[in-house]
C-alpha cells in the first residue's frame, strides 16, 4: 500500500492552524512552531500582535465555520461574543457616523489568544495532525524543482531533516520563505510594499459595571484619508470577561506612544472624542503595548516560478495594516479554494503547490487593493503608487460611504464588502449604482449613535443640541423606505 503522505506546516498560528485542517484531510500533518503552543488562551512571544484589537468579519468567520463546523459555537461558549452589525456597532467612517439598523453583517468580538486557542484546540484535536514546538526552521530542503522537506532545530538536535510532500509556510510577517528559496536559486520572486508608518497602542479597561451585560456596542471613530494630515484612529472592544479593549493608531507625525498618562488623550484629541470621554475613569488592567512596522507588504509568489511542493499562506504572503482586520479573513477565505482545489484534483496533483500558490491570489489581490489605495494617501507614506483611475473610484467609495449614513441599503452595501463578504464588485452592481447616484448625508447622524441606557451605564451624560434622527434606532427603527435592502442582505 501507498504509505500516507505527510505534510509540514510552518507555523501554528491562524493561517498554520487552518492549514493543517484542510490538509489533515488528505495527509499527516506536522505543524512546527518556535513557540510552546499554549493550552488555554494566553500571549505567545510569536505573536506580538494579538495585544491589539482583532474582530473577526462575518466574511472570516463564515469561511472558518465551513472549515470547523461549530468553530463559531465553541467561540461563543469560550467567552466570546458575536457582534450584529451595525446594529452593535457605533462607528464614525470618513463621511460620518453609520446609522444602527438590522443586522446586515456580523463579527466576533474577543481577544486574539482567545480566538486562536479555540481553533487550535480543534485543530490539534484532529486524526493525523501532531506539533513540533519550541522548533525553528532553519531552511527548506529540496531544490529548485522540488521541495522536499525541512531542516528544523529542535530541543533535542539541530539540523533535523523533516522530510514531507508538501511543505506550507504560514510563518507570519517574519517569514524567510523567499530567501530560503533564492538559497535554493529560485529568483524573481517580486515584493511590494506600501507603509504609511501606522503605530498601534492598545490598552485594556475594565468595563463599566452593567457594560457587559447590556451587550455594549464596539465604539469606533476612523480617520479621513482625504485630509492631509496624519490619519489616528480610537477602537473599543468589548471582549470576554468584562474588559474593553482598546487601541489607538495613527500614521506617520501622529503617532500613539507608550505613555499611559498620554493614552486617554490621544483617544480624546482625534475626529471624535468619544472613545475618550468613554474611558475617562475607567481602570486600566494592563500597560499600553505598542506595535510599529505595520507596512503593508505583499510577495508574488504566484507569479515565481516556486518548486513542486511548496506554497505559502496568511501573513506570509501578504501583510495588511491591521485597521482593516483583513489577514485572518483572507487566510480563511483563500484555503477554502485551495480546498476546493485538493478535492478536485488531489494532494498527489502535479505542480500542486504552485496552482494553490494561485488559488489564494485573488482574496490577497483583493484585500491588498483596498488596503493600500488609502494607506498611501496619508503625509509622508512610501511604496507603490495607486493606478491610474484609483482617484475616480476612491471617490466613487466615498460617495457610497456617505449614502450609508443615510440609506439602509447602501448601509448593507458597504458592509457587506468591508466584511469581505462579497467582492468590491458588488458596489458595481447596478442597483448599488442607483442608490450611490442619489446618496446624501442629509439627516445623517451628528453624534455617536449611543442610546440612553448605553450612554448612562457609561456615565456619559445626554447629548445636548444634537439634530438627526434618533441616536440608536436599533432593530425595527426608521430606516429607508427606498431601495431593494432584501437584495443587499
Amino acid at each position: 500500500p501507498t504509505p500516507p503522505r505527510h505534510v509540514v506546516v510552518i507555523g501554528g498560528s491562524m493561517a498554520g492552524l487552518l492549514a493543517a485542517a484542510v490538509l489533515a484531510e488528505h495527509a499527516k500533518v506536522t505543524i512546527i512552531d518556535a513557540d510552546t503552543l499554549p493550552d488555554s488562551p494566553a500571549p505567545r512571544r510569536g505573536l506580538p500582535q494579538a495585544r491589539h484589537v482583532h474582530v473577526l468579519w462575518s466574511g472570516g468567520a463564515r469561511a472558518i465555520e465551513r472549515i470547523l463546523p461549530g468553530i463559531t459555537e465553541a467561540w461563543i461558549a469560550a467567552g466570546a461574543i458575536r457582534r450584529s452589525l451595525p446594529t452593535d456597532l457605533v462607528t464614525k467612517t470618513a463621511q460620518g457616523w453609520i446609522p444602527r439598523c438590522r443586522e446586515k453583517q456580523f463579527n466576533i468580538s474577543c481577544s486574539r489568544d482567545l480566538l486562536d486557542a479555540v481553533v487550535r484546540a480543534r485543530v490539534t484535536g484532529l486524526s493525523g495532525v501532531t506539533t513540533l514546538q519550541q522548533s525553528r526552521v532553519r531552511a527548506l530542503e529540496g531544490t529548485a524543482a522540488r521541495i522536499i522537506g525541512v531542516r528544523v532545530d529542535t530541543p533535542g538536535q539541530e539540523g533535523l531533516l523533516v522530510t514531507a510532500d508538501l511543505v506550507v509556510d504560514a510563518s507570519g510577517r517574519g517569514s524567510r520563505a523567499r530567501a530560503w528559496l533564492q538559497q535554493l536559486g529560485v529568483g524573481g520572486i517580486r515584493q511590494a510594499q506600501v507603509d504609511s508608518g501606522l503605530v498601534y497602542a492598545t490598552r485594556i479597561f475594565e468595563a463599566p459595571p452593567g457594560a457587559h451585560e447590556m451587550g455594549f456596542p464596539i465604539v469606533n471613530v476612523q480617520s479621513d484619508p482625504r485630509v492631509p494630515v496624519p490619519g489616528r484612529t480610537a477602537t473599543i472592544v468589548p471582549i470576554e470577561n468584562g474588559r474593553w479593549q482598546v487601541t489607538l493608531s495613527g500614521t506617520r507625525g501622529g503617532q500613539p506612544t507608550g505613555d499611559p498618562d498620554r493614552f486617554i488623550p490621544f483617544a480624546t484629541g482625534i475626529r471624535d472624542p468619544i472613545v475618550g470621554e468613554l474611558l475617562e475613569g475607567r481602570k486600566p488592567l494592563t500597560d499600553v503595548a505598542v506595535t510599529q512596522g505595520t507596512a503593508n507588504r505583499r510577495v508574488y509568489f504566484e507569479k515565481a516560478g516556486l518548486p513542486d511542493g511548496f506554497f505559502a499562506v496568511g501573513d506570509s504572503v501578504a501583510t495588511f495594516n491591521p485597521l482593516y482586520g483583513q489577514g485572518m479573513t483572507v487566510a480563511a477565505q483563500g484555503l477554502l479554494a485551495v480546498r476546493a482545489l485538493l478535492r478536485a484534483k488531489g494532494l498527489a496533483h502535479p505542480s500542486f503547490g504552485r496552482e494553490a500558490q494561485r488559488a489564494l491570489a485573488p482574496m490577497v489581490a483583493t484585500a491588498w487593493g483596498l488596503a493600500t489605495s488609502q494607506d498611501i494617501l496619508y503625509p509622508g507614506a512610501t511604496g507603490m503608487r495607486p493606478r491610474a483611475g484609483v482617484g475616480l473610484l476612491n471617490a466613487y467609495v466615498s460617495r457610497l460611504v456617505t449614502g450609508a449614513t443615510t440609506r439602509e441599503a447602501l448601509t448593507a452595501a458597504f458592509l457587506r464588502v468591508i466584511t469581505m463578504s462579497s467582492p468590491p464588485t458588488y458596489w458595481l452592481r447596478p442597483w448599488v449604482v442607483w442608490q450611490v447616484l442619489r446618496a446624501s448625508d442629509r439627516g445623517a447622524p451628528k453624534a455617536p449613535p449611543l442610546t440612553a441606557a448605553e450612554r448612562a451605564v457609561a456615565g456619559l451624560g445626554p447629548v445636548a443640541g444634537r439634530s438627526g434622527p434618533a441616536a440608536a434606532p436599533g432593530p425595527g427603527g426608521p430606516v429607508d423606505p427606498v431601495g431593494p435592502v432584501g437584495q443587499a442582505r
